[in-house]
């Protein structure tokens, strides 16, 4: 299953349309994933249908960046709910990246979005009116992957997300480990001397490899501007040596790290997803040789190209946001005694 592209990130509000995606029979909810650059939402109705999806930029503004995201989510629930009458949400889930501790609900600390300790799901059910689930945008897509995507067959999986981070969902034995809201930050795993990165480390995986440092490190080492990874790779395919040495150190950093998540957990499998993916073979063939050169006697994964495509975190969001709902009818359900 692989939903249909949004409109382009950096709108100020992309058109709302229909995409005819089904996610499977369930309560009607409201699905966000709010990334570093833009944020996504979906409303999906109870056949499973994504009736509704929207991309538009996520609101910067400073030490009030969490507040504003907030409103925007209450603005586009309204909006939904108003565009889409004969469709009634019961929940609301929603993602954000940094540091998330899924049980309290709070957003614990996000360098790039100027928040500390903010208490999301608290406040987005006062603004909205309805209960939400709330987690971390990669592992909410990670749920997705896992669900009904590429990660599907395996047990013991991790799901990698590269774009502007690095972050990966952990799965043992079919069940999301979460580690206090700390489990899958590889991006800032050590993995060279430098450059130094924005959580205050220096050489993390993140500001080696990410498709943002892949672009960022070109541009420092060349002077020459470059619009992304992708444009990095294009040129290094062209015989650009800068490009070539830029492209092969992150590869051989995402190596180097893999097969430490190889020794540490011993994946069936590693789904990497997030823009850099979109290199194809020109990511995966160097990356497996890599990997299979680094490892010894330890388990190989499979490293598969995630393939739900760039709407898994909406979708893992309804996801999540069905959970709560099933939990909270089966405590409802229970006799009174049983209750607690």
């Amino acid at each position: 299953m692989k939903p249909p592209s949004s409109p382009v990130a950096g709108a100020p509000s992309g058109p709302v349309a229909d995409v005819g995606v089904s996610v499977g029979a369930g309560s009607a909810v409201l699905a966000f994933d709010v990334g570093g650059t833009d944020m996504k939402a979906a409303l999906v109705d109870e056949a499973g249908t994504i009736r509704a999806l929207v991309r538009r930029a996520t609101p910067h503004d400073g030490p009030r960046t969490a507040d504003a995201v907030v409103e925007a989510v209450a603005e586009l629930s309204d909006r939904f709910r108003r565009e889409h009458p004969d469709v009634q949400p019961r929940a609301l889930g929603l993602l954000v990246p940094g540091h998330v501790d899924d049980e309290a609900g709070v957003g614990v600390f996000s360098e790039n979005l100027d928040w500390t300790d903010y208490p999301f799901r608290d406040r987005v059910e006062a603004a909205v009116g309805l209960p939400a689930s709330f987690s971390h945008d990669v592992r909410g897509a990670g749920e997705a992957e896992h669900r009904l995507g590429a990660a599907a067959p395996f047990d013991d999986v991790v799901v990698m997300a590269i774009g502007t981070g690095i972050a990966g969902a952990i799965f043992i034995g079919g069940r999301l480990y979460a580690g206090g809201g700390m489990a899958g930050e590889m991006g800032h795993s050590r993995v060279a001397d430098g450059p130094e990165c924005a959580c205050g480390g220096r050489g993390c995986l993140e500001a080696v490899a990410s498709a943002a440092a892949i672009a960022r490190r070109y541009t420092a080492r060349t002077g020459v501007p470059v619009a992304g990874a992708k444009e990095v790779l294009d040129r290094a395919n062209a015989g650009d040596t800068d490009a070539a040495l830029i492209w092969e150190s992150a590869l051989d950093a995402l190596a180097l790290d893999l097969s430490h998540t190889v020794a540490l957990l011993a994946p069936q499998a590693i789904v990497i997803g997030g823009g850099l993916s979109q290199a194809g073979p020109a990511l995966f063939e160097p990356l497996t040789a890599k990997l299979d050169a680094l490892l010894t006697f330890h388990r190989r994964p499979l490293l598969l190209p995630a393939s739900i495509g760039e709407d898994a975190g909406v979708i893992g969001a309804a996801l999540r946001a069905r959970d709560l709902l099933a939990a909270r009818d089966a405590v409802a359900s229970r006799p009174l005694e049983a209750q607690p």
